[in-house]
């Protein structure tokens, strides 16, 4: 069966041909792309009903105002994704995708992590900015961990057998979000959350780059949610080259999209 896909970037470099290969050479999902600002056009009701699911690569809505507050997206945004939420759409958020639209609260809702662009309130406390490894950030370089499954029986994990290793970008991020009962984890790292092996936020304000202190942070790397009606799978891993080629990723990213799709997502999504 093949799938229609609706795959949304901009906003954030990547290697174009690696990343679309994933896509062009699996010949179960017929993938239609779209950049920022023009999916927001095409992500509307009328539009997005012909896509059996959409994944996200965008990073939209870094920007500042005057006051360093982030921008929130314009209302008939809003007003779409919210609806694409009542439909139980599915989802999948990769890399960069789940950062964006910080001063929004009902996009990081969406997926629930708990990375930070900069220190700021979540979830009721006041936490750092997160820190990344990779991406061509120094010192701290791409990293090679092992992403163990959780649940091997979970559709999106069940062709992974214990796990595979990727060379990727990795974040480091407060571990509070795994609390939330909506969030299903699904792939978790052997690698040490230390702050000591990660960059400041590039993105924060200078003194909190020269202060920057972070718990020891979360592993989970990968993880399904509930947000509305929409089944969603979020995964930090997916950002260059290396990750791109990997099968075992491949095959994670495409299962995931194929679990977000089916009847069988949607109805978890529907329980609350």
């Amino acid at each position: 069966m093949t799938l229609n896909v609706l795959l949304v970037t901009k906003g954030h470099p990547f290697d174009y041909n690696g990343f679309y290969a994933i896509f062009d050479e699996n010949k179960e999902l017929n993938t239609t792309v779209v950049e920022q600002p023009a999916a927001q056009i095409i992500l509307r009701p009328e539009y997005v009903k012909d896509y059996d699911a959409v994944v996200f690569y965008d990073m939209w809505g870094t920007e500042h105002d005057g006051s360093r507050a982030f921008k929130e997206p314009p209302a008939h945004y809003i007003d779409t994704i919210n609806k694409l939420l009542d439909s139980g759409k599915g989802l999948v958020l990769l890399n960069h995708a789940l950062v964006q639209w910080p001063g929004w609260s009902t996009w990081r809702g969406i997926s629930g992590t708990s990375f930070m662009l900069e220190e700021g309130e979540l979830y009721g406390e006041t936490v750092p900015g997160s820190g990344y490894r990779g991406g061509g950030g120094e010192p701290h370089r791409n990293g090679t961990h092992f992403l163990s499954v959780v649940d091997p029986s979970h559709p999106a994990t069940k062709n992974l057998g214990k796990g595979f290793t990727v060379t990727d970008e990795i974040y480091i991020k407060t571990p509070g979000f795994e609390k939330n009962p909506d969030i299903l984890p699904l792939l978790r790292s052997d690698y040490d959350f230390s702050p000591a092996n990660f960059n400041p936020p590039p993105l924060a304000p200078k003194e909190q780059q020269q202060n920057w202190n972070h718990p020891h942070g979360s592993n989970l790397i990968a993880w399904a949610k509930r947000s509305g009606n929409s089944p969603v799978v979020c995964s930090e891993a997916g950002d260059g080259p290396a990750a791109y080629s990997n099968p075992a990723f491949r095959q994670f990213l495409a299962d995931a999209i194929k679990w977000v799709a089916s009847d069988e997502a949607k109805a978890w999504a529907r329980k609350k």
